[in-house]
């Protein structure tokens, strides 16, 4: 690739203050975003869904493990397979100390189809410590569109419907697992879907890239979105260049 121009420190520095007005519109706009997601509007839970979870059976409610908030991360997880999504540990890789979120009464957990049988193994595998349930045998996945089958449900993917994805070409998009976030409030024991989000709607989630993305190199994917980003355990890592 090519690299930016070596310049002065001076000529340097009025670069910076430039792109400095900038970052801070961006997020300045990025805060008018946050507040309108919050002011979205929210839609009761009237399906009861069981999930399996480490103590056994658990509803959605029980999810929230007694806290007012949920986000519920959707890993790509098959049935058949016998490990999770790469780029789904790798996003999961990402989440921080869960306390924090505690402190703000939110819970994260992350659902998948599989059987817990196969998401125990490679939970302890991948040394994860965040609640992981299976929702094998529920509508959950496909309710809420992170499962696609035309045979269950029509297919739906970030908001768009069949027709829709495959004339954009997306058509990996079509069927089989997907990922994504929901979010979930609670009131006493109602609760309420606030927010779902698809493809790279989530991609802020992934602090790994917002590192990359202060470095020249940036996220080094092949152009089409997609890295090459492995199991964290199946890195064979290349000395430092010099």
């Amino acid at each position: 690739m090519d690299y930016p121009p070596v310049v002065s420190r001076e000529e340097w520095l009025a670069a910076r203050r430039a792109l400095l007005v900038k970052e801070k519109e961006a997020t300045r706009q990025r805060d008018l975003l946050n507040a309108e997601r919050r002011r979205l509007p929210m839609v009761e839970v009237g399906k009861e869904y069981v999930f399996e979870g480490p103590d056994g059976r658990a509803t959605l409610l029980d999810l929230f493990e007694g806290r007012r908030q949920l986000v519920i991360v959707h890993f790509m997880f098959d049935p058949s397979w016998d490990a999770g999504c790469s780029s789904c540990s790798f996003s999961v890789d990402n989440i921080g100390h869960l306390s924090h979120l505690h402190s703000r009464d939110t819970t994260l957990a992350v659902v998948s189809r599989a059987p817990l049988a196969k998401i125990t193994p490679f939970r302890r595998r991948m040394a994860w410590t965040f609640p992981w349930y299976s929702s094998f045998g529920s509508d959950f996945n496909y309710d809420y569109h992170v499962t696609l089958d035309e045979s269950v449900a029509p297919v739906q993917y970030n908001y768009r419907d069949a027709e829709t994805l495959a004339r954009l070409g997306h058509t990996g998009r079509m069927s089989g697992e997907q990922s994504g976030v929901s979010v979930f409030l609670r009131d006493g024991g109602r609760v309420f879907h606030t927010y779902s989000a698809y493809a790279r709607g989530d991609d802020l989630l992934s602090t790994t890239y917002n590192y990359l993305d202060l470095t020249v190199l940036g996220r080094q994917e092949d152009g089409t979105g997609v890295g090459d980003f492995r199991l964290h355990d199946e890195y064979d890592v290349p000395a430092p260049s010099n």
